[in-house]
């Protein structure tokens, strides 16, 4: 039987490396190599200048462009192959990539991972908003949207589904906490919308003894990291092994302004780990066993540290009973939807 062919369109910075592509988002990983199990895809990203070596992408067509013009030409050159477009996130590159694949009259889903309202506030907070209304109001009239969260839809018709990387080693050989020490681990990008430095500069006023590793996906030093507790690690295989980083810390820190569905909070709750997370991204709890909100202030996160740690057993019982999404689920989701296979 004939796969279909399809063209995964992504603002993603890569980097190509011995003709090996590397990028930082997990994502960018799973979603086009599980979408390929079902379909003949060909991918098309950004060329980074930044060395990105956590995931490699395991695809034979990946095309890789530096500018915005060559972006658009590398899908224009290729579009007489495919009917069917996936867009992963909106921004000024996959904006312009839906208006020419609109011209084109192909058929296109544009896949919203993140509140972009919150991210672009991040950059400018008159500007920014401003800029991705412009953008969502056009893309979400000529695309067919998917999204990981219901209000990202902002009233509009599109599909809705439940992102996951997790597979059965994730449920498996749980090792049992070090409680003689607090030790909060962070995974993620080094960046302001990220909430990591407001989160460390909570930690200076805490005096209680606490470790924290941050695992980050970027060659990149920044001196604002700099603290005797902290611990950084330029992590370059994000697979089995970092099934053992969460298991050796007994807190997850996820800082953040702005989520919509982090993939970090499920892996850390499959690992029994509970989970901190502020007012701002209060909605990614919903239902979930072994998440705590807590004030952006410094008594406020010492409370919720100290409740943990005095509950860690309670609470962890209670974390078994959550029903998270698996990585399978998800992929079939995806590609029912592209198929035309479900209904919105």
């Amino acid at each position: 039987m004939n796969q279909e062919n399809l063209a995964i369109i992504s603002n993603e910075k890569t980097q190509n490396i011995n003709n090996k592509v590397f990028c930082d988002n997990i994502d960018m990983k799973s979603v086009p190599e599980g979408l390929s199990q079902n379909f003949n895809v060909e991918l098309f990203l950004r060329k980074s200048k930044v060395e990105r070596i956590s995931h490699q992408i395991n695809l034979k067509k990946i095309f890789l462009s530096g500018s915005i013009l060559t972006f658009l030409l590398k899908i224009w050159n290729r579009s007489a192959k495919h009917k069917k477009y996936l867009v992963i996130s909106l921004s000024p590159y996959t904006f312009f990539a839906c208006l020419l694949l609109f011209i084109l009259k192909k058929r296109v889903y544009l896949y919203l991972r993140s509140d972009g309202y919150e991210e672009y506030r991040c950059y400018s907070k008159i500007f920014g908003p401003i800029i991705y209304h412009v953008m969502f109001a056009i893309s979400s009239k000529i695309t067919n949207l998917i999204v990981c969260r219901s209000h990202l839809l902002r009233k509009k018709t599109g599909f809705v589904v439940s992102p996951s990387q997790l597979n059965d080693k994730w449920f498996s050989k749980r090792k049992e906490p070090n409680l003689n020490q607090i030790k909060i681990l962070y995974i993620g990008r080094i960046k302001k919308e990220k909430g990591i430095f407001s989160f460390l500069n909570l930690i200076k006023k805490i005096e209680e003894n606490i470790k924290i590793k941050i695992i980050n996906s970027e060659k990149k030093y920044d001196k604002r990291l700099d603290s005797k507790n902290v611990e950084i690690i330029n992590f370059e295989n994000k697979n089995d092994s970092i099934i053992e980083v969460y298991d050796d810390h007994n807190v997850f820190i996820l800082p953040s302004f702005t989520e919509a569905h982090p993939q970090v909070l499920d892996e850390s709750l499959a690992r029994l780990r509970p989970v901190i997370i502020f007012p701002e991204i209060s909605h990614v709890k919903r239902d979930r066993e072994g998440v705590f909100v807590a004030e952006r202030k410094a008594e406020s996160l010492v409370k919720v540290i100290g409740f943990i740690m005095k509950n860690y057993f309670e609470i962890q019982k209670k974390m078994i009973k959550n029903n998270l999404p698996t990585k399978k689920a998800f992929l079939n989701e995806i590609s029912k939807i592209i198929k035309n296979e479900k209904s919105k």
